[in-house]
């Protein structure tokens, strides 16, 4: 049995589902809201390589690497973007959240911290995580705030320790927050989603 089954999670309109081929459409869509791709320090798939993103995401998924959903607006079906569990260790009750993007339109919105509010929802209460991390480009500052307004702490960087898809090499600010630090941070994030209505 894989430590993350599949899993359809949703709340104030925002669905998550497990990634899958019949999404590549609207992830194209998405991902062309903003042009996404032609940001340096993202993961976002070019148009034409979204079925190998979603191919490559399943494939993960099968070696209990990666757990990637579909973010869905429940009002007009269409695909927001996507976000993944990934760096999956059973062992120790740990794993990350990250391969997250969304369509210009729906950034700085109410969905990412739906979104988070979710997946650590089920991280830490339903799978029994002691630890739930993130990780980021050190120079994507958005994520890295994004980040910290989550409530992680900041755990330090590692240095030359991924390729960009522009080929240069980047350092990786890592994030964590442990199970004890949830229910603050849920409270918060709480409060702050509040003040988008």
């Amino acid at each position: 049995m894989t430590f993350v089954s599949p899993v359809v999670l949703s709340e104030r309109g925002v669905r998550l589902e497990p990634l899958a081929l019949r999404h590549e459409d609207g992830l194209r869509a998405a991902a062309a809201d903003g042009e996404l791709w032609k940001l340096r320090v993202t993961s976002v798939p070019e148009p034409d390589q979204t079925r190998q993103y979603i191919e490559d995401a399943l494939r993960m998924r099968e070696q209990g690497q990666r757990f990637a959903f579909a973010v869905i607006d429940e009002a007009s079906e269409t695909v927001l973007g996507s976000t993944s569990y990934h760096d999956i260790l059973p062992a120790v009750k740990r794993l990350e959240i990250g391969y997250t993007w969304y369509a210009k339109r729906v950034q700085r919105t109410h969905v990412n911290t739906t979104c988070k509010l979710l997946m650590m929802g089920h991280a830490f209460d339903t799978l029994g995580c002691h630890v739930v991390g993130w990780r980021t480009d050190n120079y994507n500052f958005a994520s890295q705030q994004a980040i910290e307004r989550l409530g992680a702490r900041k755990d330090g960087v590692i240095r030359g320790h991924a390729l960009r898809r522009d080929g240069t090499i980047r350092d990786t600010v890592m994030y964590s927050m442990r199970a004890g630090e949830w229910p603050e941070a849920r409270a918060q994030l709480i409060y702050l989603r509040g003040r988008h209505d």
